[in-house]
């Protein structure tokens, strides 16, 4: 039976799993994977916290996610179907993990902060 988010633990299966998938997504792995050489074992807990902060105002996150993609698109370009089908797959892995309210914002605040970061990308 899916629950919602709850806390730290939820938010760990969510990024591990939406991660294990981006990791060998043909569409979206080459960013991760080629350009941005993403070292998976610091990434995850970083991502933890990022989505921590967001969903649950922890405090945990400090760094500067508009910064890291906008480097990342000046060595290749993120277009927008890029962002799109990002938010799929993490619209689904939440799907297939939880419900109620916590993942229903978890999902509208990644398509927020995609939508902001391709809008800064593309100035």
């Amino acid at each position: 039976m899916k629950t919602d988010i709850k806390n730290r633990e939820d938010i760990e299966k969510l990024v591990s799993i939406f991660y294990g998938k981006v990791k060998h997504d043909p569409a979206i792995s080459y960013f991760f994977n080629d350009v941005a050489k993403v070292n998976w074992e610091n990434h995850l807990p970083r991502m933890s916290d990022f989505f921590e902060n967001i969903l649950l105002s922890s405090g945990s996150y400090d760094g500067n996610p508009m910064m890291a993609h906008e480097e990342l698109h000046k060595k290749s370009e993120v277009r927008g179907e890029h962002f799109q089908h990002w938010i799929v797959l993490f619209n689904i892995t939440v799907d297939e993990l939880f419900v109620g309210a916590k993942a229903e914002e978890i999902k509208q605040r990644a398509i927020n902060i995609a939508a902001a970061m391709m809008n800064k990308a593309h100035r």
